[in-house]
């Protein structure tokens, strides 16, 4: 019920009593007590009650709990860390388990004075500096209470001098000043064995310890020797508000996410360790040549996409503004000729080539989405095979609609509108020049072998009423010389000029296929007693009916994946709707045979209707979208 209105069940009060205030019980209960204050006795307000903004700050809302670490792990790449590493400790039993988790780096650590600013809300000491990744001073203590109602700070610059800061959600709700200060940092010599005991002793996930690489405390090196000069750790004890009640999930769902955001930071160097396993570098553009994907792709020609377009110009920061910043957009092509045969594990799960990550933004080489952008690129099988990387600074953040947190972009419709006139050309080519690509081999045949369509509709002509007309005698006595001319220009992929001129002369029905953006949806040819029809897979009819009901079709085969080429059997084989409509095209292709055997005008006149009906049906397909 909304707090303005008084319950149905009680009595209003007047306004300043104290029982005007309704508070659910579990209400920090100094919030309330301060609140009591200031309206009875008419007390200063606060402009934050500090009671209450931090116990709603723990709903912040991050997407996952992967996105609230990538905070910490942000600080310490700013920090110049060249190790971070982040832990996830569960004990307990199955139901009732407990859950630490913690970011350390060895970055330039924290003065004492300054950690006591960071420790506050909106204290940085580079507040609103857009060069760097954060901004606000906000992150890291929303981050930590979105996942625990514990933050603990260890902070140091000299070794085994460890400054610390703690923010307790329950102990600020029970403070019952109106002014809630931070105490000064305190001056351990040891860390706590509950936070020392993350660094020598392996965690239970991963369960093959082997794949675990804890700090260096071989030889009997001390813990601090081992934690550096300088660095921090963030330990969230007792965790509360997690994605998954799993460590196993959230170290997979992070070492996955991780090695994708800080690509090129790890890419530069960065050790960057998920509960002590290395992650490696994941690049869905895949044009780094040091990336996870190459390992897979042994034997693999070419290993890396190539750079198709790249384009770098100037976006205002806001549709009013004259103040602009650059922005860098490059378009990766994938190999789709040499890699959509590779095995559907090694495209799924290993390269992830269809895991729609078209789109992938960086904010100051630190990424902030990755995914789909039907606005731009539409949506098609196709789009799996190229990806756009766009770059852009921190001057940006209002126009990208990035927020505090850094989760997603919110682009203006001004900065969509410029990539698209950047862009969509580039976009709209290389989505044509990858249908046309599919389209082909989506038509291939068996060599040397008619499809399941041309041989029922040749083994249904002596049933017809009407025949097609014969063969003239020199063109019967010409027969075989014929069709071998007429082979050569039918001859598929994969196919001898032999095996060609056996298939055409084994059917009366050919279906070829042809991209042509000039071309109506079909072409019909009677040659030598041959129907031949022709399909135009530039014509929106094959991408917008013929394509999807080979995928039905495909679909229905067991282990194959519309989608995804690698699963995707020869085209027509094993019959249903795909081969009724082939037949249904075939059948019209028949017609248009006898009904242009009646002289040129007649062919003229189907010839005609042919152009016509494809330019009406190519708007009706095309006017709405």
């Amino acid at each position: 019920m909304n707090d303005s209105f008084p319950s149905p069940t009680q009595p209003p009060e007047a306004p300043g009593e104290a029982s005007s205030i309704n508070w659910s019980a579990d209400a920090p209960r100094g919030g309330k007590a301060v609140m009591n204050r200031i309206l009875k006795e008419g007390a200063q307000a606060p402009l934050f009650f500090a009671q209450t903004l931090i116990a709603s700050l723990r709903d912040v809302g991050y997407n996952h709990t992967t996105s609230a670490l990538c905070e910490h792990v942000d600080n310490a790449i700013q920090a110049g860390a060249s190790e971070i590493r982040v832990y996830f400790r569960q004990s307990g039993k199955k139901g009732d388990y407990s859950t630490d988790a913690a970011v350390y780096d060895n970055g330039s650590g924290m003065a004492p004075s300054v950690l006591k600013v960071a420790t506050a809300f909106g204290g940085s000491t580079t507040f609103n500096n857009r060069r760097g990744i954060g901004r606000f001073g906000m992150g890291m203590k929303t981050a930590a209470l979105s996942m625990s109602p514990v933050l603990e700070l260890y902070s140091w610059q000299e070794r085994g001098m460890y400054y610390n800061m703690t923010l307790d959600v329950d102990a600020i709700g029970r403070e019952r000043s109106n002014l809630v200060t931070l105490p000064d940092p305190t001056l351990v010599n040891e860390l706590k064995d509950e936070v020392a005991s993350l660094f020598y002793r392996p965690m239970s996930v991963p369960k093959d310890v082997s794949e675990q690489k804890l700090l260096e405390l071989e030889g009997g090196r001390e813990l601090f020797t081992a934690l550096g000069d300088s660095g921090t750790i963030v330990y969230m004890p007792n965790c509360d508000r997690l994605t998954s009640a799993k460590a196993q999930t959230l170290v997979d769902h992070a070492m996955k996410e991780m090695a994708r955001v800080y690509r090129r930071a790890i890419g530069a160097g960065l050790k960057l360790y998920v509960n002590n396993r290395l992650v490696e570098a994941f690049d869905p553009t895949y044009s780094m040549s040091h990336a996870r994907h190459v390992r897979f792709l042994e034997g693999v020609p070419t290993k890396l996409s190539r750079l198709v377009v790249s384009k770098k110009f100037n976006i205002p920061v806001s549709e009013i503004s004259t103040n602009s910043a650059p922005v860098t957009i490059k378009i990766y092509r994938l190999p789709i000729e040499e890699w959509t045969p590779l095995p559907r594990k090694t495209l799924h799960n290993d390269l992830r080539v269809f895991d729609r990550l078209t789109v992938s933004m960086l904010r100051n080489d630190r990424e902030v989405f990755a995914g789909e952008l039907v606005e731009l690129t539409t949506r098609h099988s196709v789009t799996s095979w190229y990806r756009i990387q766009i770059d852009f600074p921190g001057e940006l953040d209002e126009a990208f609609g990035v927020a505090a947190n850094k989760q997603g972009v919110r682009m203006k419709t001004h900065v969509m509108a410029a990539i698209k006139e950047a862009i969509g050309g580039d976009v709209t080519t290389l989505n044509d020049e990858l249908k046309q690509w599919q389209s082909k081999e989506a038509a291939a045949r068996e060599a040397a072998k008619p499809s399941p369509s041309e041989i029922m509709a040749s083994q249904a002509d002596p049933f017809q009423a009407k025949q097609l007309a014969p063969l003239t005698a020199e063109e019967q006595a010409q027969l075989d010389a014929n069709l071998r001319g007429l082979a050569v220009t039918l001859r598929r992929d994969d196919e001898s000029e032999e095996q060609a001129f056996k298939r055409v002369k084994s059917s009366n029905y050919i279906m070829v296929f042809r991209h042509d953006q000039y071309w109506p949806f079909y072409h019909v040819d009677h040659k030598f007693g041959r129907v031949i029809l022709t399909i135009n897979t530039a014509h929106p009819f094959f991408t917008e009916l013929y394509e999807p009901i080979r995928k039905i079709n495909v679909a229905g085969q067991a282990g194959s994946d519309p989608e995804d080429p690698s699963t995707q059997t020869n085209l027509g084989s094993g019959g249903g709707p795909i081969v009724a409509l082939e037949l249904l095209l075939l059948s019209l292709a028949r017609a248009q045979s006898v009904l242009g055997g009646g002289g040129e005008d007649a062919r003229q006149l189907l010839d005609t209707l042919r152009r016509e009906w494809s330019e009406v049906y190519r708007v009706q397909l095309t006017a709405s979208s």
